[in-house]
């Protein structure tokens, strides 16, 4: 199939691809080169209107579509996003400027395993019963919403768009999804995949634009049931205080500050390479990076020592080249927000023990928005720097020496959303699970996701939960039916 990328990237409505109906074009920047992707639909509540009007045809049909048609269809989706898994890589690459080989070993996978997880989830999805002895039974129909909207970030682009949009097509709801604006490329082609699978017309449709206009335009239309957010803790609380009042159904995954507790007793090899990844995969752009690391006071000499060495080896560089372990942050306004986090923390007192700086990787790079994996050390936990989401490849070092110190360290947060902890003493990491203030907890793993388990965060991390049944509970309603015996 055609999954060529134009130079004017169109809406997904009713089955087609259109311009957006005011003709309002915003530039998409390749972050890796600063130099003009292509042009991305800057939609607003017109558009949104057209998109809900052919939801709602949609929709009756669809949500009487069995459960099989649906997965049939669905799973055609995920066989197609396999066929194209590299020219989808590729285009998240150019669109976010990750590495390619972590497009390739991520970012499309997931991808297609939401959908052809969904899609056999729903085959499998169960209501209950209950008996009231001899007076009568009651049982739990579990019913499409109708019209849902999934509004999606830049960091893990197809990925988190289609960990919204397969249960909520799979439960028998009709989408209105807006991917971020900054990163529209994957979702454009998605649309394509979705009319070669033949999803029915007016079921998904995409509207490109910025979240203060297209975004805005989802929470608020009244025909617009449920929202599933992915993003950052402003932009959700902005969205809870419209979507709120007019008692929709919420889920808002947000923010994370997320603390990396070490114990001495660790399997050290293993902890010192997931921790490299979990400090800077993506350029620290996921939700669930540690970007706080707690570390054991025996050991952390040791753990600095041998930390910096490694990150010290870490490429930045073109995200087509193999070599580079670090591809560019993903527009020029992050990459300042990050650079001011790093001058925060100088101001603050911090120690930057490596990185700290803009890095130019010359050739089709030269112009790109590239920052050295960064370390830093000397700062409390009350300090912004270990208190504000950066986002980045920025960690901090702190110690601890006792288990109760650590777990203090690792809940100075209003965020929640994962932890990790790396200690062989099952009791130990009992402790910690039970204490922590965290949605997602790893031990000794990171990073390691299974689609049947709940996903979400505490505290200012969110509200609600995504990921197998929860998914397809949130985007139902249930109805419970009494029968007189």
């Amino acid at each position: 199939m055609d999954l060529s990328i134009p130079l004017y990237l169109e809406n997904f409505i009713d089955g087609k691809l259109i311009p957006p109906r005011s003709g309002n074009y915003m530039e998409n920047i390749d972050p890796a080169t600063g130099s003009l992707f292509n042009y991305v639909p800057n939609s607003n509540e017109s558009d949104i209107e057209t998109a809900v009007e052919a939801a709602k045809n949609a929709f009756i049909q669809w949500s009487r579509t069995s459960a099989e048609d649906r997965f049939l269809i669905i799973n055609r989706i995920a066989a197609l996003i396999d066929g194209n898994a590299h020219e989808l890589a590729l285009a998240e690459t150019k669109d976010n400027g990750k590495p390619l080989w972590l497009s390739k070993k991520v970012d499309i996978p997931r991808a297609s395993a939401n959908f052809r997880f969904f899609a056999t989830g729903i085959m499998h999805f169960a209501a209950e019963s209950h008996m009231m002895e001899d007076k009568a039974i009651n049982y739990t129909l579990r019913q499409p919403i109708g019209i849902v909207g999934c509004i999606s970030p830049w960091n893990l682009p197809l990925y988190l768009f289609t960990w919204k949009i397969a249960p909520a097509l799979a439960a028998g709801n009709c989408v209105i999804a807006k991917p971020s604006e900054i990163t529209p490329v994957s979702a454009y082609l998605l649309s394509k995949i979705c009319i070669e699978a033949g999803l029915p017309n007016g079921v998904l449709n995409i509207v490109h634009g910025k979240g203060e206009e297209a975004g805005e335009a989802i929470i608020r239309h009244p025909a617009i049931k449920a929202i599933s957010f992915t993003g950052s803790t402003r932009a959700g609380q902005r969205i809870a205080s419209v979507a709120a009042p007019m008692f929709k159904k919420l889920s808002l995954e947000l923010g994370g500050k997320n603390p990396n507790i070490i114990f001495g007793d660790c399997n050290w090899d293993k902890m010192m390479r997931t921790t490299i990844q979990s400090s800077f995969s993506n350029q620290g752009q996921i939700c669930l990076c540690g970007s706080r690391i707690i570390i054991e006071e025996t050991v952390y000499d040791q753990f600095k020592k041998e930390f910096i060495e490694r990150v010290k080896l870490l490429r930045v560089g073109d995200p087509l080249s193999e070599d580079s372990k670090q591809g560019a942050i993903v527009s020029l306004q992050h990459f300042e927000k990050i650079s001011r986090a790093i001058e925060t923390a100088k101001k603050e007192g911090g120690t930057i023990l490596c990185g700290g700086k803009a890095v130019n990787p010359g050739g089709r790079c030269g112009k790109g928005f590239f920052i050295e994996p960064t370390v830093i050390e000397g700062l409390g936990p009350a300090c912004e720097t270990n208190t504000e989401e950066i986002f980045g490849p920025v960690v901090t070092l702190q110690k601890f020496k006792t288990r109760e110190e650590a777990i203090d360290l690792a809940n100075a947060s209003n965020y929640g959303l994962s932890a990790t902890i790396w200690t062989q003493d099952i009791s130990i990491a009992n402790k910690l699970a039970m204490e922590l203030n965290a949605g997602i907890l790893w031990v000794n793993c990171w990073l390691l996701r299974d689609l049947r388990t709940p996903f979400g965060g505490f505290k200012n991390s969110g509200v609600g939960r995504e990921g197998g049944w929860e998914a397809l509970r949130f985007f139902t309603d249930a109805k419970n039916v009494c029968i007189e015996i």
